[in-house]
C-alpha cells in the first residue's frame, strides 16, 4: 500500500485529533481560540504540503486502485482546504459567542474536509459512499451546533431526514449497477457491456438523483434555503463552498469515467437541469428578505452554471467548472463573513440588519458588494472570468442558447445582489448598531478581496492549475 497517495487524509486525520484531544484537556471556561490557531497552522501547512502532490508521471494509487491520487483530486483536495481554513479563519468570534461546543465545531469541520477529500480520489462507488457518508454526517451534526436556536435544529433535521433519503435512492442505485456488471470500480464499470441494461440504467438514474440532491439541483433543491437559512453562518458558508465542490469532484469523475459511453443519456438530462438550475435559482431569489436563503438559491443557480462546464463533455468545459469551483469559494468567503459578523452583532441576517452597514463598517460594505458582484459575473471580478470560460466552452460545443440563458440570468441576479447593496449604502441603521471586525475576520475577507480581484485580472496562473489538474483527469 502507497500511503503517501493518501498522506494528505492522514495529515487532516491526525489534526483532527489533535484538536479533539487539546479540547479535552483545556480547561472549560477557557476560550476555544488557540484550537482555531492551531486548526489554522495545520491547514496552513497541508496547502502548502499539496503543492509537492503534483506529479506528471502518472498517478498515485493507494490498496489495490480503489483510492486514486491524480492532479484532478489534489486540486480539488486544495479547494478544500482554502474552503475549510477560510471558514476556520472568520468563524472564531462566531464560534466563541454564539456556540457552546467549540472544540467539537472545529473537529466536525476537519472530519467534513476529510470526507471531501476522499470524494475526489475515490475510483469507486463504495469508497465514494464512505467519503459522502463522513462528510454529510458531519455537516448533519454542524447544522445544528446552534443549540439555542430553534431553527438551527429545525434545520438539522429537515437536513438529516432529506439526506438519509438521497442517500438511501443513492445507495440502492450502486447496488442495482453492481448487480448488473459485477463491479463498484468506474474504470471496470466502464468497459461492462452490461451497463445498457434497463437495471444498470435504472441504477444510474438512482445514482445521479443522489448527487443532485447533493448540489440541491432543481427539482432535489427543497432541502437548501431552510438549511442554509437555519445552520450557523460559517456551516453555511461550508455547504455552500465545500459541499458543492465535493459533490461537483465526485459526479464528474462518476460520469467520465464510470459512464462516458452512456453520455447520450446523461447529457440531455444535464443541458436541461443546467438551463432549469440557472432560472429558477435567480428568479426564486428575488422575493428573498433573508440574505442566507437568498444566498441558497443563488447557489442553486452556481450549481446551474458549473454543470454548463460539464455539458461541455471536453477538456475547456472540465477547466471551466475546476476555475469556477475555486473563484467561487473566494466570493463565498467575502459575502458569508460579512454575514457572520452582522449575525453575531445584530441577531439577524435580513435585509434590515445590514442597513447602513457602509457607515458603521465601510469595510464590510465593499466586501460584500465585490463579492455579490464576483457571482453576478461582473469585471474586474473573478466570476466575470469564470462565466467567460464556462459560456465559451458550451458555445464551442453547439448550446449557443444555453450560454445565452447564462448571460441573462447572470443579469437577472445583478439586480437582487445590488438590493443589498443599496440597503448597506443608501439605507438608514434605526438602531445604529457600532459593528466590531476583529482581526481575524478583517484578515478573511480582505484575502478574500484580493483573490477576487486578482483572479480577475490576472486568471492566467489559476487556468493554468486547472489545465494541469484536468490533462491527467481526461486522459
Amino acid at each position: 500500500m502507497n500511503f503517501l497517495a493518501i498522506s494528505i487524509e492522514i495529515g487532516i486525520l491526525i489534526l483532527a485529533l489533535f484538536v479533539i484531544a487539546v479540547d479535552l484537556i483545556l480547561p472549560r471556561q477557557e476560550t476555544r481560540k488557540s484550537i482555531a490557531c492551531i486548526t489554522i497552522c495545520g491547514l496552513l501547512a497541508l496547502l502548502l504540503y499539496s503543492f509537492t502532490q503534483y506529479h506528471f508521471d502518472g498517478s498515485l494509487y493507494f490498496y489495490q486502485n480503489l483510492y486514486f491520487v491524480d492532479n484532478y483530486s489534489i486540486f480539488f483536495k486544495q479547494l478544500f482546504i482554502v474552503a475549510v481554513l477560510f471558514t476556520v479563519l472568520f468563524s472564531q468570534d462566531y464560534t466563541q459567542a454564539l456556540l457552546r461546543y467549540r472544540g467539537e465545531f472545529y473537529s466536525l469541520l476537519l472530519f467534513a474536509l476529510l470526507g471531501m477529500c476522499v470524494l475526489a480520489s475515490a475510483s469507486d462507488f463504495l469508497t465514494a459512499f464512505v467519503g459522502l457518508e463522513l462528510m454529510t454526517i458531519s455537516f448533519y451534526i454542524l447544522v445544528g451546533a446552534r443549540m439555542s436556536s430553534a431553527n438551527s435544529s429545525e434545520a438539522a433535521v429537515k437536513y438529516l431526514v432529506v439526506g438519509s433519503a438521497s442517500t438511501a435512492v443513492m445507495l440502492y442505485g450502486i447496488s442495482l449497477v453492481y448487480g448488473s456488471t459485477g463491479s463498484i470500480l468506474f474504470d471496470e464499470i466502464c468497459r461492462n457491456p452490461h451497463l445498457l441494461f434497463a437495471t444498470s440504467l435504472a441504477g444510474i438514474t438512482m445514482i445521479m438523483i443522489g448527487f443532485f440532491f447533493k448540489l440541491s439541483v432543481i427539482p432535489f433543491h427543497m432541502w437548501a434555503p431552510d438549511v442554509y437559512q437555519g445552520a450557523p453562518t460559517p456551516v453555511t458558508a461550508l455547504l455552500a463552498m465545500g459541499s458543492k465542490a465535493a459533490g461537483l469532484a465526485v459526479l464528474m469523475r462518476v460520469l467520465f469515467t464510470a459512464f462516458p459511453m452512456m453520455g447520450g443519456y446523461w447529457l440531455p438530462i444535464l443541458v436541461v437541469l443546467s438551463a432549469v438550475c440557472m432560472i429558477g435559482g435567480n428568479v426564486m431569489a428575488i422575493k428573498q428578505k433573508d440574505l442566507k436563503r437568498m444566498l441558497a438559491y443563488s447557489s442553486i443557480a452556481q450549481a446551474g452554471y458549473m454543470m454548463v462546464g460539464i455539458v461541455a463533455a471536453d477538456m475547456p468545459g472540465m477547466k471551466a467548472v475546476l476555475f469556477y469551483a475555486m473563484l467561487y469559494v473566494f466570493a463565498n468567503v467575502g459575502a458569508f463573513a460579512v454575514l457572520a459578523v452582522v449575525e453575531q452583532q445584530k441577531g439577524s441576517t435580513d435585509h434590515k440588519a445590514v442597513r447602513g452597514l457602509a457607515k458603521s463598517a465601510p469595510i464590510l460594505a465593499a466586501v460584500m458588494t465585490i463579492s455579490l458582484l464576483s457571482m453576478a459575473g461582473i469585471p474586474p471580478t473573478a466570476g466575470f472570468a469564470g462565466k467567460i470560460y464556462l459560456f465559451t466552452a458550451v458555445v464551442e460545443r453547439g448550446y449557443l442558447w444555453l450560454a445565452f440563458v447564462g448571460f441573462v440570468m447572470s443579469m437577472i441576479s445583478v439586480y437582487y445582489y445590488l438590493l443589498v447593496a443599496k440597503a448597506m449604502y443608501l439605507g438608514e441603521d434605526l438602531e445604529h448598531t457600532q459593528i466590531h471586525i476583529s482581526g481575524a475576520v478583517r484578515a478573511s475577507v480582505l484575502l478574500s478581496v484580493i483573490g477576487t480581484l486578482v483572479i480577475g485580472v490576472y486568471p492566467e496562473q489559476l487556468a493554468n492549475i486547472t489545465n494541469i489538474a484536468v490533462q491527467t483527469f481526461m486522459r
